[in-house]
């Protein structure tokens, strides 16, 4: 089996097998570091589609930023209060279209060394497959918990959807050490802009495993239209308002 290397968030390496379990593949260069297999039956949208999901995204970053301005400001000094020693912005290594590495930005919601620590928790992860999730995570700190509640902590990925690294709607964007557990059929996630929010988001959140997000991010692929995006984004704040799902 081929591999190539590629540095995470900290100074490890990890690596990213090139998958063989399928024989219609097509094999994708990620930052001249990571190669990936994708599988090509993925339907292209229709031009249209890509233009009005494109302005929606501009403009609702854009504007989310503008409006949400004074809430950020709000945000940032509370997190600088609680640990003044510690940065008020988390960015991670993330992989989106089409295997393409880019860092994803939140406000920070853990300790400064929470990566470090990853390794003695792993044995308690609440949920399944390529992912982890703790209910009572150690790392997370006060206004963080708070934050993710409510999240808070995703604003800032509004300036990566204004870049263009992330649409307001799709699947989320897994870390490199998830990508590497992935099947190819998982891979097929990776086959559209990721997403702040989702079908995953608003259908259980916290609560479904990775085989079910999986399921649901390509039922999402497969129907996508700009009104299924607004009819997501709509479902989230109602989602949000009384979120018990987050952590």
């Amino acid at each position: 089996m081929n591999e190539k290397t590629v540095l995470n968030d900290e100074t490890a390496a990890t690596t990213l097998p090139q998958s063989t379990e399928l024989k219609e593949l097509t094999q994708v260069k990620v930052d001249e570091s990571i190669r990936i297999s994708t599988v090509a039956q993925v339907t292209e949208p229709s031009t249209a589609y890509v233009i009005q999901k494109r302005i929606l995204d501009f403009v609702g970053a854009f504007l989310g930023l503008i409006l949400l301005s004074p809430l950020l400001l709000i945000i940032a000094i509370i997190i600088k209060l609680e640990d003044k020693q510690a940065s008020i912005f988390f960015s991670q290594e993330r992989i989106g279209l089409n295997g393409q590495a880019f860092r994803m930005y939140k406000f920070r919601s853990m300790v400064s060394d929470a990566e470090k620590q990853l390794e003695t928790l792993l044995s308690q992860n609440e949920t399944t497959g390529a992912m982890f999730k703790m209910s009572n995570d150690p790392r997370v700190t006060r206004v963080g918990k708070f934050m993710r509640k409510t999240s808070l902590d995703e604003l800032p990925q509004l300036w990566n959807v204004l870049k263009g690294d992330m649409s307001l709607v799709g699947p989320r964007p897994p870390l490199p050490r998830e990508v590497i557990e992935y099947t190819s059929y998982d891979l097929q996630r990776l086959s559209v802009v990721p997403g702040c929010t989702g079908l995953w988001q608003i259908s259980g959140r916290s609560n479904i495993g990775f085989s079910e997000m999986v399921e649901l991010d390509l039922l999402y692929i497969k129907s996508r239209t700009i009104w299924m995006d607004l009819m997501i984004i709509i479902k989230t704040f109602t989602v949000l308002l009384g979120s018990k799902d987050a952590y």
